[in-house]
């Protein structure tokens, strides 16, 4: 007897525990060896963490203004395609998709598995098959939440976020303590030249960054936020400090209780650190990762099922994913879309090679929605946003980002490829599909299938009432 819509149910602290319980996943605690790795030295890698977290402020601040100049929900996809058209947009639909996000949440929910099997195994690894079972069945009870609750699914956000900060305390504390006490010896010729390699720096950042992914969720929350002008400038900044204070705090503290060859040989970083540091902290620190990755995995889902509706809402998807279930008031065919994807590659894949495959095209259209937003303060000079950047901060974040992702062909070229690849398989696709009206021969099988599914699933269009 109500209209069905998404509510503005995401106040201020839901938005802090979402940024937070974004950002602080599975990256702090299996990032830290692939920054280590490719960066060859610990003084350099603890740079690369700070320069990452100063480049995530940075791009932080950038979708905080345009969360402020455009109204809509949909994250990177609605920015790149209010600020530079139809194409830009729909090339990111497709390579989030096919690509960035499935191999995201796969990446999570094999931490999730690693981790949450960890002290039941020790000393040695969890079986492969154990690990990818329990990480499928991580991802579907979420899948299985966000279908179901708007607000469950909130409020799991927000009590999942405080065990991540606990998760982090439980690391960040012991270290400080033994730092104090005089252990310094693994600090000694910290930037060690001889195992510098500047040709896999930006393999070192795509891992950093990964680690602080997160910081522009709210952009794809932007209608159910309670007063959006206000909030999403300060969750943003406020969470976001946060996280670069405690992320160079945990390094120091792995650091300092943790050898180089102990930290690239460790498969888990946080349980290496507990065993030498604390014996009782060994079997708490797996447990409490891994449901630090549990909440990563529900912010995730929240969010790009959000960028599937407002994609559908504007026409560059299937109509069946615009619609809300009629009493639950979620978008229940775009969470359960990215079902068999996730699925695939968290059974065949492996976390390195996934996080390489899919951080070059994350940060290519990133780096392409900052550089809308420059286009957009050019084309709507009148335009007087609540919340505004010095000119000098996207320019930066977006010469940065493109730098980058160029560089990354020299340093993984296979991987790299591929994401290219799927990228550029987007073109024709577009052209037949989006650009060109779809023959009639192809539109009413269409009407047909989603009139059965929208009767099967109870989901209607936004705003439409039901009686």
């Amino acid at each position: 007897q109500e209209p069905v819509f998404l509510r503005k149910k995401i106040t201020l602290l839901r938005a802090f525990s979402l940024l937070i319980g974004s950002m602080i996943g599975s990256g702090i605690f299996i990032s830290p060896k692939g920054v280590l790795k490719n960066s060859g030295s610990v003084g350099l890698s603890l740079v690369v963490w700070f320069a990452c977290g100063v480049l995530s402020m940075f791009g932080a601040l950038c979708y905080a203004e345009l969360g402020t100049r455009i109204t809509k929900s949909g994250g990177h996809y609605i920015y790149i395609l209010e600020t530079l058209g139809r194409l830009p947009s729909f090339l990111f639909l497709w390579a989030e998709f096919f690509a960035i996000r499935p191999a995201n949440s796969a990446v999570i929910s094999l931490a999730f598995g690693s981790y949450m099997l960890e002290p039941f195994f020790a000393p040695c690894a969890p079986p492969v098959p154990a690990v990818k079972l329990v990480s499928l069945l991580g991802y579907y009870m979420i899948l299985a939440l966000n279908s179901w609750s708007v607000t469950w699914s909130g409020q799991l956000q927000t009590a999942l976020s405080v065990v991540k900060l606990l998760a982090l305390a439980l690391i960040i504390v012991p270290g400080m303590m033994l730092l104090a006490q005089g252990h310094t010896e693994n600090f000694e010729d910290a930037f060690d030249r001889q195992s510098l390699v500047l040709d896999k720096l930006p393999l070192a950042f795509y891992a950093g960054m990964f680690a602080y992914s997160g910081w522009f969720q709210t952009s794809f929350v932007r209608e159910e936020l309670v007063r959006p002008e206000r909030n999403i400038p300060l969750a943003v900044i406020v969470s976001v400090i946060t996280v670069i204070v405690g992320y160079m705090l945990t390094n120091v503290s792995y650091y300092t209780v943790l050898e180089t060859q102990d930290v690239l040989a460790s498969p888990a970083v946080a349980v290496s650190f507990a065993q030498q540091a604390f014996k009782s902290l060994t079997s708490v620190i797996p447990i409490l990762v891994s449901l630090s990755c549990f909440g990563t995995m529900n912010g995730g889902i929240f969010t790009f099922s959000r960028t599937l509706f407002v994609a559908s809402r504007e026409g560059q998807w299937p109509p069946l994913f615009s619609m809300i279930h009629i009493r639950r008031h979620t978008p229940l065919p775009a969470v359960m879309l990215m079902f068999p994807l996730v699925t695939t590659m968290v059974c065949i894949g492996d976390i390195y090679h996934l996080l390489n495959f899919f951080s070059f095209s994350r940060w290519l259209f990133i780096g392409l929605a900052t550089l809308g937003l420059i286009v957009h303060r050019y084309r709507h000079p009148e335009l007087q946003s609540p919340f505004k950047v010095p000119l000098f901060i996207p320019i930066s974040f977006t010469i940065i980002c493109l730098f980058t992702v160029a560089m990354s062909f020299y340093s993984d070229p296979v991987n790299i490829s591929i994401g290219c690849t799927i990228v550029l398989s987007g073109f024709p696709v577009y052209y037949l599909i989006i650009h060109k009206q779809m023959s009639d021969c192809f539109r009413s099988p269409l009407y047909y299938l989603t009139h059965k599914l929208q009767l099967l699933l109870e989901v209607v269009q936004q705003e439409i009432k039901t009686y």
